[in-house]
């Protein structure tokens, strides 16, 4: 089968590349096309555009970027009618992705959504639209399913994707592929600044300040695929940081704690077991706007997943140099460390165990037979 699959940001590649890795082994004859990154490119797809391209977060940055946004939804639409694929698989990324669902359904293409929006936070009247225009939705966080269900839609709970990657890195065959190249005279700080450029310039300022308060620890930068080391060297100045590409799995797996912004990123560190601390800042008039619309307590996903508080959220002004410090030094030891790794098992017990990438893929070929 022909398969056109859309991921606008560096997870939706990431959980993508995994559900093609598994389609290859249920459909023989698949083919891919996808707008995605370069893990979805080693899987075999046609790579239509980047995700570095794609990415504009919050309300204004939106705004100022319509036209750009419209014309890559008009090539998109036109791309898919050239490709003329059996299934359109659709990965998070409403804002653009809705759209698309909706043109591919009045073309009679069949639609499966792969990791839900986050429409139980914000914008429910979405439902409605999923529910018209979405043959298959299947979702990754357990709370999902019974928020899809008072709405009379029926979706399919596959796990999350992020304990199949994880579980895989840290298969004995693939153990010491991946070698930090860092002296190893002092514990790890791994800093998780984001993906997007406006992100690292607001987040990572904030992050280094702490690190002269806190001299026995090593500080290291996750870059993000897309970005440059120019983007980070700019922040970094001449303070004794080191930046790494390409070897995020393997910071998290050596690091003592860390410090990440919102998103996938902290429950990616959660299952790897670093204390953190969660960092969240945008543009004044994006937050408050969010804040109006927002319908959660919470804005990391180990939080809304375990409904309490795990790890510390600061977020706008209490994201300062005085309270990064106070969180960081209650996570590298004593009773907050050990807190936070007992609830960490409990979140991987709650989630299902792994195999999600697998039963996607399965739920995603039955539907096509």
């Amino acid at each position: 089968m022909k398969y056109y699959v859309i991921a606008g940001e560096a997870s939706g590649d990431l959980h993508g590349a995994n559900l093609l890795h598994q389609l290859k082994k249920h459909d023989a004859n698949a083919s891919f096309r996808c707008w995605g990154g370069d893990l979805m490119k080693a899987e075999g797809a046609e790579l239509v555009k980047h995700y570095r391209d794609l990415a504009f977060m919050g309300f204004l940055e939106v705004i100022k970027n319509l036209k750009t946004i419209l014309s890559n939804i008009d090539y998109c639409k036109k791309d898919i009618l050239d490709y003329a694929p059996d299934v359109l698989v659709l990965i998070d990324y409403p804002g653009f992705n809705l759209r698309i669902a909706e043109f591919a359904k009045q073309q009679g293409i069949k639609v499966v959504y792969y990791i839900s929006p986050q429409v139980w936070a914000w914008k429910q009247s979405r439902v409605k639209k999923i529910k018209r225009d979405v043959d298959l939705m299947l979702v990754i966080l357990p709370f999902e399913k019974d928020f899809y269900k008072k709405f009379g839609m029926e979706v399919k709970f596959v796990g999350h994707p992020l304990l199949d990657a994880i579980a895989k890195f840290k298969l004995p065959e693939n153990a010491g592929q991946v070698q930090l190249n860092l002296p190893n005279d002092k514990p790890l700080i791994a800093l998780l600044p984001g993906s997007r450029k406006q992100e690292i310039d607001v987040k990572l300022p904030i992050m280094l300040s702490v690190v002269d308060s806190f001299p026995e620890y090593r500080f290291v930068i996750a870059g993000a695929p897309g970005q440059t080391a120019e983007v980070y060297r700019e922040h970094i100045g001449n303070k004794d940081i080191h930046l790494i590409f390409g070897e995020t799995y393997p910071l998290l797996n050596a690091a003592h704690a860390a410090l990440v912004t919102s998103g996938t990123a902290t429950l990616e560190t959660a299952l790897f077991k670093v204390p953190e601390v969660v960092c969240y800042k945008g543009s004044y008039v994006s937050y408050v706007i969010a804040k109006q619309l927002v319908k959660i307590k919470f804005i990391s996903l180990v939080n809304l997943i375990m409904d309490r508080m795990v790890v510390t959220e600061l977020i706008q002004e209490e994201l300062n140099k005085k309270n990064v410090e106070v969180e960081l030094r209650k996570i590298l030891s004593g009773a907050g460390r050990e807190k936070m790794m007992q609830d960490y098992n409990e979140l991987e017990r709650v989630l299902g165990g792994p195999g999600a990438s697998d039963q996607a893929a399965k739920a995603i070929v039955e539907m096509m037979k």
